[in-house]
């Protein structure tokens, strides 16, 4: 689940002093959400990020790292809080064990 007005980017720009903004290389890595992920309101991944199975990430979020499986992250950056009991990645906690 995926919520409102999140930000998800799989690419930025280099810096080099002295040049242009549109002189700037972009640099490019895949972002990768697992199944049963979960992304509160106004998250924003950036590049080269893989965010586990099951994962949960709270509202406002800067996730600038790999969240594992199950993992509870929260922050600017994102840093883990916690980890979900149940290793389910139901997308509904009532379905859930």
């Amino acid at each position: 689940m995926i919520g409102p007005s999140c930000y998800i980017t799989d690419g930025d720009h280099g810096f080099t002093a002295g040049k242009l903004i549109t002189q700037q290389p972009m640099i490019k890595a895949p972002v990768t959400i697992g199944s049963g992920a979960w992304l509160g309101a106004h998250v924003t991944v950036l590049k080269g990020v893989t965010i586990g199975d099951g994962a949960v990430v709270g509202a406002g979020a800067v996730v600038t790292r790999d969240v594992p499986a199950n993992a509870i992250v929260a922050g600017v950056p994102a840093k883990i809080i916690g980890h979900r009991q149940n290793s389910s990645t139901a997308s509904n906690p009532a379905d859930r064990d």
